[in-house]
Protein backbone atom coordinates (compact mmCIF):
# COMPACT_ATOMS: atom_id res chain seq x y z
CA UNK A 1 0.00 0.00 0.00
CA UNK A 2 1.70 3.44 -0.89
CA UNK A 3 1.99 5.89 1.79
CA UNK A 4 -0.17 9.12 1.13
CA UNK A 5 1.79 12.10 0.23
CA UNK A 6 1.21 15.23 2.02
CA UNK A 7 -0.93 17.56 -0.10
CA UNK A 8 0.43 21.13 -1.01
CA UNK A 9 4.00 22.01 -2.29
CA UNK A 10 6.96 20.43 -0.54
CA UNK A 11 8.62 24.07 -0.27
CA UNK A 12 8.48 27.85 -1.33
CA UNK A 13 10.20 30.58 -1.01
CA UNK A 14 9.86 33.80 0.97
CA UNK A 15 11.44 37.11 1.76
CA UNK A 16 14.13 36.84 3.87
CA UNK A 17 13.62 39.83 5.87
CA UNK A 18 11.78 43.34 5.70
CA UNK A 19 13.52 45.51 3.84
CA UNK A 20 13.63 48.38 1.14
CA UNK A 21 14.88 48.62 -2.04
CA UNK A 22 14.77 52.05 -4.22
CA UNK A 23 14.99 52.64 -7.73
CA UNK A 24 14.61 55.94 -10.23
CA UNK A 25 12.73 55.69 -13.29
CA UNK A 26 12.40 58.99 -15.38
CA UNK A 27 12.96 61.19 -12.46
CA UNK A 28 10.36 58.82 -10.70
CA UNK A 29 11.63 57.35 -7.31
CA UNK A 30 10.06 53.73 -6.42
CA UNK A 31 10.62 52.64 -3.01
CA UNK A 32 9.71 49.12 -2.64
CA UNK A 33 8.90 47.39 0.98
CA UNK A 34 8.97 44.02 1.16
CA UNK A 35 8.36 41.75 4.20
CA UNK A 36 7.46 38.19 5.33
CA UNK A 37 3.71 37.62 6.09
CA UNK A 38 2.48 34.85 7.67
CA UNK A 39 -1.67 35.97 7.49
CA UNK A 40 -3.35 38.28 5.24
CA UNK A 41 -4.09 40.85 8.18
CA UNK A 42 -0.44 40.84 8.46
CA UNK A 43 0.50 41.88 4.99
CA UNK A 44 -2.73 44.41 5.62
CA UNK A 45 -0.74 45.94 8.74
CA UNK A 46 2.67 45.93 6.62
CA UNK A 47 0.98 47.64 3.86
CA UNK A 48 -1.13 50.21 6.19
CA UNK A 49 2.43 50.83 7.77
CA UNK A 50 3.98 51.94 5.02
CA UNK A 51 1.33 53.71 3.47
CA UNK A 52 1.44 56.07 6.73
CA UNK A 53 5.73 56.36 6.42
CA UNK A 54 4.98 58.11 2.94
CA UNK A 55 1.80 60.42 3.50
CA UNK A 56 3.22 62.58 0.82
CA UNK A 57 3.93 59.99 -1.58
CA UNK A 58 2.23 60.17 -5.28
CA UNK A 59 1.04 56.17 -4.99
CA UNK A 60 1.41 53.86 -1.85
CA UNK A 61 0.94 50.34 -4.60
CA UNK A 62 0.89 47.44 -3.10
CA UNK A 63 0.45 43.56 -3.71
CA UNK A 64 0.83 40.51 -1.05
CA UNK A 65 0.88 36.49 -1.55
CA UNK A 66 -0.33 34.23 1.54
CA UNK A 67 -0.63 30.47 1.34
CA UNK A 68 2.42 28.15 0.27
CA UNK A 69 -0.22 26.96 -2.36
CA UNK A 70 -0.86 31.16 -2.80
CA UNK A 71 -4.28 30.72 -2.18
CA UNK A 72 -4.59 34.13 -1.63
CA UNK A 73 -3.15 37.05 -3.84
CA UNK A 74 -4.34 40.70 -3.88
CA UNK A 75 -3.16 43.80 -5.73
CA UNK A 76 -3.96 47.52 -5.58
CA UNK A 77 -2.93 50.19 -8.22
CA UNK A 78 -3.71 52.92 -5.78
CA UNK A 79 -4.53 55.63 -8.00
CA UNK A 80 -1.86 54.43 -11.05
CA UNK A 81 -4.04 53.11 -13.88
CA UNK A 82 -5.57 50.09 -14.06
CA UNK A 83 -3.63 46.75 -13.86
CA UNK A 84 -0.17 48.91 -14.32
CA UNK A 85 0.93 48.97 -10.87
CA UNK A 86 -0.44 46.03 -8.00
CA UNK A 87 -0.76 43.33 -11.29
CA UNK A 88 2.59 43.47 -12.10
CA UNK A 89 3.97 43.76 -8.66
CA UNK A 90 2.39 40.74 -7.91
CA UNK A 91 3.07 38.84 -10.91
CA UNK A 92 6.61 39.39 -10.05
CA UNK A 93 6.48 37.48 -6.81
CA UNK A 94 4.32 34.55 -8.40
CA UNK A 95 7.36 34.50 -11.29
CA UNK A 96 9.64 34.81 -8.50
CA UNK A 97 7.52 31.72 -6.53
CA UNK A 98 7.21 34.03 -3.57
CA UNK A 99 5.35 33.48 -0.82
CA UNK A 100 4.00 34.77 2.26
CA UNK A 101 5.45 37.89 1.48
CA UNK A 102 3.61 41.43 0.75
CA UNK A 103 5.24 44.45 -1.18
CA UNK A 104 4.78 47.99 -1.42
CA UNK A 105 5.83 50.13 -3.59
CA UNK A 106 5.73 53.40 -2.77
CA UNK A 107 6.22 56.24 -6.05
CA UNK A 108 7.09 59.92 -6.22
CA UNK A 109 6.88 61.52 -9.41
CA UNK A 110 8.97 62.77 -11.42
CA UNK A 111 8.01 64.83 -13.37
CA UNK A 112 7.87 62.33 -16.53
CA UNK A 113 5.00 60.37 -17.24
CA UNK A 114 5.90 56.59 -18.35
CA UNK A 115 2.95 55.52 -19.85
CA UNK A 116 1.63 52.18 -19.36
CA UNK A 117 3.62 49.98 -20.16
CA UNK A 118 6.61 52.09 -19.08
CA UNK A 119 4.58 51.70 -15.45
CA UNK A 120 4.18 48.30 -15.65
CA UNK A 121 7.94 47.52 -16.33
CA UNK A 122 8.64 50.04 -13.09
CA UNK A 123 6.57 48.54 -10.59
CA UNK A 124 6.99 45.09 -11.74
CA UNK A 125 10.78 45.39 -11.77
CA UNK A 126 11.15 47.81 -8.30
CA UNK A 127 9.71 44.36 -6.77
CA UNK A 128 11.88 42.20 -8.65
CA UNK A 129 15.29 44.55 -7.43
CA UNK A 130 14.19 44.62 -4.10
CA UNK A 131 13.71 40.74 -3.91
CA UNK A 132 17.19 40.93 -5.37
CA UNK A 133 18.33 43.24 -2.94
CA UNK A 134 16.59 41.83 -0.25
CA UNK A 135 16.98 38.54 -0.30
CA UNK A 136 14.89 35.17 -0.16
CA UNK A 137 15.05 32.05 1.73
CA UNK A 138 13.25 28.44 1.05
CA UNK A 139 11.35 26.86 3.24
CA UNK A 140 10.90 23.26 2.89
CA UNK A 141 8.25 21.01 4.66
CA UNK A 142 8.91 18.83 6.83
CA UNK A 143 7.42 15.75 9.58
CA UNK A 144 8.22 16.69 13.05
CA UNK A 145 9.78 13.53 14.75
CA UNK A 146 10.30 13.27 18.65
CA UNK A 147 13.31 10.77 19.56
CA UNK A 148 13.36 9.64 23.36
CA UNK A 149 16.69 8.17 24.49
CA UNK A 150 18.56 6.96 27.25
CA UNK A 151 21.31 10.06 28.85
CA UNK A 152 23.78 7.43 28.27
CA UNK A 153 22.90 7.54 23.82
CA UNK A 154 21.83 10.91 24.09
CA UNK A 155 25.21 12.87 23.53
CA UNK A 156 26.42 10.40 20.83
CA UNK A 157 22.86 10.69 19.18
CA UNK A 158 22.49 14.32 19.06
CA UNK A 159 26.11 14.39 17.49
CA UNK A 160 25.46 11.78 15.24
CA UNK A 161 21.98 13.37 13.95
CA UNK A 162 23.62 16.66 13.39
CA UNK A 163 26.61 14.71 11.74
CA UNK A 164 24.37 13.42 9.04
CA UNK A 165 22.56 16.50 8.38
CA UNK A 166 19.20 16.21 10.15
CA UNK A 167 17.89 19.18 11.66
CA UNK A 168 17.51 18.91 15.08
CA UNK A 169 15.32 21.33 16.88
CA UNK A 170 15.40 20.58 20.21
CA UNK A 171 16.82 18.83 22.70
CA UNK A 172 15.31 18.47 26.54
CA UNK A 173 16.63 17.07 29.53
CA UNK A 174 14.27 14.76 31.93
CA UNK A 175 14.12 11.27 32.98
CA UNK A 176 14.99 9.84 29.40
CA UNK A 177 16.59 12.82 26.73
CA UNK A 178 13.53 13.90 23.89
CA UNK A 179 15.34 15.20 20.56
CA UNK A 180 12.78 17.06 18.11
CA UNK A 181 13.95 17.29 14.52
CA UNK A 182 12.44 17.49 11.33
CA UNK A 183 12.42 15.33 8.41
CA UNK A 184 11.21 15.39 4.61
CA UNK A 185 8.65 12.89 4.85
CA UNK A 186 9.70 10.53 2.23
CA UNK A 187 13.04 10.04 4.66
CA UNK A 188 10.90 8.96 8.40
CA UNK A 189 11.02 5.49 7.46
CA UNK A 190 14.57 5.13 6.51
CA UNK A 191 15.20 7.03 9.47
CA UNK A 192 13.60 4.47 11.78
CA UNK A 193 15.74 1.81 10.69
CA UNK A 194 18.77 4.23 11.14
CA UNK A 195 17.64 5.18 14.54
CA UNK A 196 17.29 1.79 15.48
CA UNK A 197 21.07 0.68 14.37
CA UNK A 198 22.39 3.69 15.96
CA UNK A 199 20.91 2.85 19.67
CA UNK A 200 20.89 -0.72 18.95
CA UNK A 201 16.83 -0.65 19.55
CA UNK A 202 16.47 1.44 22.07
CA UNK A 203 15.24 4.65 21.36
CA UNK A 204 11.63 5.51 20.57
CA UNK A 205 9.78 7.58 17.75
CA UNK A 206 6.88 9.73 17.80
CA UNK A 207 5.57 11.27 14.57
CA UNK A 208 4.09 14.80 14.88
CA UNK A 209 2.60 17.22 12.66
CA UNK A 210 4.13 19.05 9.61
CA UNK A 211 5.73 22.11 9.45
CA UNK A 212 7.70 24.73 6.93
CA UNK A 213 11.45 24.65 7.97
CA UNK A 214 14.55 27.41 6.45
CA UNK A 215 16.82 25.07 4.16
Amino acid sequence: MQQEQPAGPEEYVTVAAEGVHETEVNRSRFLCALAPAATESEAQEFIARVRKEHPGANHNCSAYVIGADAGIQKANDDGEPGGTAGVPMLQMLLRREVRYAAAVVTRYFGGVKLGAGGLIRAYGGAVGEALDAVGTVTRRRFRLVTVTVGHERAGRLENDLRATGRQVRDVRYGAEVTIELGLPEREVDAFRGWLADATAGSAGVQLGGEAFGTV
